[in-house]
């Protein structure tokens, strides 16, 4: 090859090595402990998944800081006690195939959510609709089989396109949806990539399981973002990093210690009562959460419009704890062993053995299981565990009490997980679903949560503030109470 040709090569190759280093600087990576199992919003029920459908999907109402419902694609308004009438916004985006939006992609949406044959885990808390009318292409009416002020917040499913559901097309893995992010590549489990509509970015979702990985994956520039699961110790090393940013936000997000209540030991109260005696919360917020997490007496916040700000919660007391296991037999001679399941995520790791810890105190040996996320979380579903710990996320309508907690709801019908069966609680979430007046409805929910807390059909921990720390060319990504991934929507690199 002469000179002159091998100029003209090294120049291309220059040129594309260029191209391509230009691309990858433009896009947006994001570093996630668990990566989403589906992008179908009607089967989606990991934080993972809720949170990147939400990027690739509008859904009819979003919510605002009062954790009320409001228009997104749609407003609404009530024609009779059982009927709403939601009129589509004209200037709403269309598919990412092209196609428009219209009331009969809305229809089809939440038909084919409740058919039964398709096992969606949403069924359950739109169970109440009776029938849906599309009475042009942008207006649909729902039909309930009983009246509910509440009902525009249970519309928070992404809408698909009708054809598609029709077609069986794969929403899990190619998803089509009008969102502010459309679909480029899903190649391997370990990677996932959106694009954004507004201006073409690429967002990369990388899964790095390790915290420890992920805290030098920033350090060394090969993520721009991490959001959560990382440990004080990891934070601190952050914030000395001349180019790093971190931030924190208050969080609303519900962690709890949740319990088998058909398991012959944990089905007694007085021991479940002891459990949440012995475990030092505050100590654990300090120590642990490096302060950045608040404790929780109840699923939703005391600020909610239904919370209660009254509730009187567990203290530490373990004198208390160590008199109610000697009463049942046991002390930290002859403790009473318990399987507690958690995820393999080292910082969850680390909290199951600070419960050992402290419930050994007790008289209680605390065997921990750690599994794969997959596992873990297919043997909660499942009901295979005596104690597990998880957070419910994105909660804004009280009618969670009814899906995580009534008896009816046992799974596959819903999420009450442990099993939970007290007719007073059923009789007042049926009295709340029912009741028209808002305020009198939030005091039946104030009853609720008054009685989870006497009765523990799980113990309630606290609500772990959002942890961001972002490349410090990263502007404008900001992270709501309930820790979605909208700020991919504006974040930018500013050089």
């Amino acid at each position: 090859m002469t000179n002159k040709l091998k100029l003209i090569a090294t120049l291309i190759l220059l040129f594309f090595t260029v191209a391509c280093i230009k691309q990858e600087d433009s896009s947006i990576r994001i570093g996630l402990a668990n990566m989403p199992a589906n992008l179908d919003p009607r089967f989606a029920t990991d934080a993972a998944s809720w949170r990147v459908s939400r990027l690739l999907y509008q859904r009819l109402i979003d919510f605002d800081g009062a954790r009320q419902a409001i228009p997104s694609l749609a407003h609404w308004k009530l024609i009779t006690p059982t009927l709403y009438r939601f009129s589509l916004k004209q200037n709403r985006e269309v598919f990412h195939d092209g196609s428009r939006l219209t009331s009969h992609d809305v229809k089809a949406t939440y038909e084919s959510v409740l058919n039964k044959q398709n096992n969606s885990p949403h069924q359950a808390s739109v169970a109440m609709i009776k029938n849906i009318h599309a009475i042009d292409a942008d207006t649909v009416d729902f039909e309930l089989s009983k009246p509910d002020p509440l009902f525009p917040a249970y519309l928070v499913i992404g809408i698909l396109p009708e054809k598609l559901i029709q077609q069986g097309h794969d929403f899990r893995r190619h998803p089509i949806g009008n969102g502010p992010l459309h679909f480029s590549t899903w190649p391997t489990e370990a990677e996932l990539e959106l694009v954004r509509n507004k201006d073409q970015i690429k967002i990369r979702f990388l899964h790095v399981k390790d915290p420890t990985v992920r805290a030098l994956k920033l350090v060394r520039g090969e993520i721009d973002i991490t959001q959560n699961d990382l440990q004080p110790e990891l934070i601190q090393y952050l914030q000395k990093q001349d180019d790093l940013n971190i931030q924190q936000f208050p969080g609303s997000n519900f962690s709890y210690i949740g319990f088998n209540l058909e398991d012959k030991s944990l089905s007694n109260l007085n021991l479940r009562k002891a459990i949440a005696y012995g475990i030092n919360r505050d100590e654990i917020i300090q120590y642990i959460f490096a302060n950045s997490a608040k404790p929780a007496e109840a699923l939703l916040p005391p600020d909610h419009w239904a919370g209660n700000p009254l509730l009187k919660g567990y203290h530490y007391e373990p004198e208390k704890a160590r008199a109610i296991m000697a009463e049942m037999g046991y002390s930290i001679e002859k403790p009473l062993t318990l399987v507690y399941k958690t995820s393999s995520a080292p910082f969850r790791i680390r909290l199951a053995t600070v419960y050992q810890a402290q419930l050994a105190k007790i008289g209680i040996n605390l065997d921990i299981r750690s599994y794969d996320w997959g596992t873990f979380y297919g043997d909660i579903k499942n009901g295979r565990f005596q104690m597990y710990s998880l957070a419910w996320i994105g909660i804004k309508s009280p009618t969670i009490f009814h899906y995580a907690l009534h008896s009816d709801m046992v799974p596959p019908n819903g999420a009450n997980r442990g099993r939970y069966r007290n007719l007073t609680v059923d009789h007042t979430i049926d009295q709340a679903m029912m009741e028209i007046d808002l305020v009198k409805q939030a005091a039946l929910y104030r009853q609720v949560q008054q009685i989870l807390l006497d009765d523990l059909p799980y113990i309630p921990l606290w609500y772990e503030n959002h942890t961001v720390v972002t490349r410090k060319f990263i502007k404008n990504y900001k992270v709501n109470s309930d820790g979605n991934y909208d700020g991919l929507v504006s974040a930018e690199k500013v050089s």
